[in-house]
């Protein structure tokens, strides 16, 4: 997720998983000295946990699994759905060294703020034994929460490996094939992608667009890519680099052909434009299978397939799990997130959401799963086969940022006809403002 994440995943969970919600302030944070990592022993312990999108802890039933283990332990978790939002409230709370949870989820496109300027703010996991992980673990993931000088930060839940979700019902209405191997030949390309949307949107259902913001569509296509907006580095590479650009350049394709919904990502109206029908595609990394089913219902069971990506494997999306300094039940904390994030619950998760594993063991676990939700998909093959041809990705302090301000200058042409060359400039000093 986490949507996005954020978006959970898009800006969000992002899980982005991943994520349109007021944040609900953690409660039992503590202030006490950061260098004390024990905790009373004993007694009982309410462990405060606090998300963005959907992790699925909770929806896989891991906190009563983890409790009926630990009757001593109470878990509580509190969450946001707009990504952007929740790292907002959390920079203010780890400014202030108070309003913190036992544990903070961190999306992947912050993890560099972490290690590489917040590290003082949050726990190094070494100090609990996290050294025997770091071979459960895909090498990248491991190494994107690892300072420089060794400081593990954080446990990672779910990678985003990109596939396209499709409404079967809408494309046999609009005359289109419904079959996953004959459409990903046919949307092989993004250009490809789009000529099937005029294809679709010529006998669309009435008031149905081909996909659900070109905010998404961009989203997507930049996880396909190694350097997006730094490169190795750590220079801000953004405004010269092709990949962004086509990436841009597709967006607004898409923009100018009327095949987009209109919609904000994560917004109440978006929301409900799942089970209403608004929109035949969705690119869609592995976490959003969760949110589809949360907002789609029972009544969208059956009217959902998976295909390949177009144009190549991406990864949108991913978290981690860490714990500030300022926590109160460090030493608990570290034993959920060991737990929570150990291969047979990272299964368990994406069996029940759809959040594809980072553990190495959990990715081998899942390999044979299907969805019945999704007409019988084979997800764990859709999104097994894009997680590993995925490249790895270079990741900046200000990914987030970047990314936000893009894909709001998006928005502005897709909703108000604001020229592409004006909103590049508007994202352009949207970026410059915000990273300082």
């Amino acid at each position: 997720m986490p949507i996005a994440r954020a978006a959970k995943r898009a800006t969000a969970r992002l899980g982005a998983v991943v994520l349109a919600g007021a944040l609900l302030a953690a409660c039992g944070s503590g202030s006490g000295d950061s260098s004390d990592t024990s905790d009373s022993a004993g007694g009982k312990v309410t462990l405060t946990v606090d998300l963005f999108g959907s992790f699925g802890f909770k929806e896989a039933g891991l906190y009563d699994e983890y409790q009926k283990l630990h009757p001593n332990v109470t878990i509580k978790q509190s969450d946001t759905q707009d990504e952007a939002d929740y790292w907002k409230s959390l920079q203010t709370r780890l400014a202030g060294g108070g309003g913190l949870a036992d544990v903070q989820g961190v999306e992947v496109g912050r993890i560099a703020s972490v290690t590489q300027q917040q590290s003082d703010k949050f726990q190094d996991l070494k100090e609990f034994g996290a050294d025997k992980l770091k071979g459960e673990f895909a090498e990248a993931k491991w190494s994107a929460a690892t300072t420089k000088d060794g400081k593990v930060l954080g446990l990672g839940t779910d990678v985003g490996p990109e596939a396209m979700c499709y409404r079967t019902d809408l494309f046999e209405q609009a005359g289109l094939p419904t079959d996953r191997e004959e459409l990903a030949k046919k949307w092989s390309t993004w250009d490809g992608y789009l000529e099937l949307g005029k294809e679709y949107k010529k006998k669309a259902p009435a008031k149905s667009a081909w996909l659900d913001s070109i905010g998404s569509l961009y989203g997507i296509m930049i996880g396909q890519e190694e350097e997006r907006y730094y490169d190795a580095s750590g220079e801000l590479i953004y405004e010269k680099n092709p990949a962004v650009r086509t990436a841009w350049d597709t967006s607004v394709k898409a923009a100018e052909a009327d095949l987009s919904a209109k919609l904000d990502q994560w917004s109440p109206q978006w929301n409900q434009a799942f089970a209403a029908g608004s929109f035949a595609t969705i690119p869609c990394p592995a976490w959003m299978l969760g949110y589809i089913k949360g907002q789609a219902g029972d009544g969208g069971q059956g009217k959902w397939d998976i295909a390949k990506l177009p144009g190549g494997a991406g990864n949108w999306g991913g978290s981690y799990l860490s714990i500030p300094r300022a926590a109160k039940h460090k030493k608990e904390a570290y034993q959920l997130i060991e737990w929570l994030t150990a291969p047979e619950q990272q299964a368990k998760v994406f069996q029940k959401q759809g959040n594809f594993p980072s553990s190495t063991g959990a990715i081998e676990k899942i390999a044979d799963a299907e969805d019945d939700y999704f007409s019988g998909a084979p997800i764990g093959q859709i999104f097994g086969d894009a997680a590993k041809e995925s490249p790895v990705q270079v990741l900046g302090v200000h990914d987030q940022n970047v990314m936000q301000q893009l894909t709001n200058a998006l928005s502005e042409v897709e909703r108000k006809g604001v020229s592409s060359d004006k909103a590049w400039e508007t994202a352009k000093k949207g970026v410059a403002n915000v990273i300082g």
